[in-house]
């Protein structure tokens, strides 16, 4: 099925996550986010209330980045962030798991984690997202988060954060529809480009996109339309 620009663009949360930025930054972002009309802003937690002040009104979510990029908070301070950025105004939540304590097959921890902050989120009525940062797993190791969150059920995995070794993969977008089905739905990010890159991870089984050139994607596949080369 051929998506439409506002079908694509609402599958794309356009990120600005980049420790060196400014307001003017942000708020460039958020009118871009508005014109383009993506689902979401992914951005850091502190400028969540920046964000939400500027795209008021418009229908674009703040989408809020937890423990990111690396994981390695405790599940208690976790959670505290989530209702933190919650109450300051995010929509969406997306979270890093405790990578060591996957490498350390933990796995009653990691479903502890899962489960606490997903709960967080669904009494709030805030979207789940959480990221495995496939560039650091095993296949065995993935399968396995994807039968925990079969368990927990957030509204969506993640491929990656964008800043580790690797990002979204074809290969690993399947191998999380294969274990998950349309039970939960998959995020990818990470090094996703070009409409060429959007559309690959679509048709592998992702139903949302995390990118930092929403833009150029957009107009790359107004292009297309109009060449009808799609």
């Amino acid at each position: 099925m051929k998506l439409t620009v506002t079908e694509l663009a609402k599958m794309i949360d356009q990120t600005l996550l980049k420790p060196y930025i400014s307001n003017d930054d942000l708020r460039k972002h958020c009118k871009q986010a508005a014109e383009y009309n993506f689902k979401t802003v992914a951005i850091n937690n502190a400028t969540v209330p920046f964000c939400k002040k500027i795209l008021e009104g418009t229908g674009i979510l703040c989408d809020a980045a937890v423990s990111f990029p690396l994981g390695q908070c405790t599940i208690e301070t976790k959670i505290f962030e989530t209702k933190d950025v919650i109450d300051k105004g995010a929509d969406e939540v997306d979270y890093v798991i405790n990578i060591v304590e996957v490498k350390n097959k933990n796995w009653t921890y990691i479903e502890e984690e899962m489960s606490k902050i997903v709960e967080v989120c669904s009494e709030r009525g805030v979207v789940s997202k959480v990221i495995f940062e496939n560039c650091y797993l095993t296949e065995e190791e993935k399968r396995k988060l994807c039968e925990i969150a079969l368990k927990v059920k957030p509204t969506f995995i993640k491929t990656s954060t964008g800043f580790g070794t690797g990002g979204a993969t074809i290969e690993d977008v399947k191998l999380m529809k294969e274990c998950v089905g349309d039970t939960i739905k998959i995020k990818a990010a990470g090094g996703i480009r070009t409409i060429e890159d959007a559309l690959a991870m679509i048709d592998a089984g992702a139903s949302r996109i995390g990118t930092s050139q929403g833009v150029q994607i957009i107009e790359q596949y107004k292009e297309k339309l109009k060449n009808n080369s799609i």
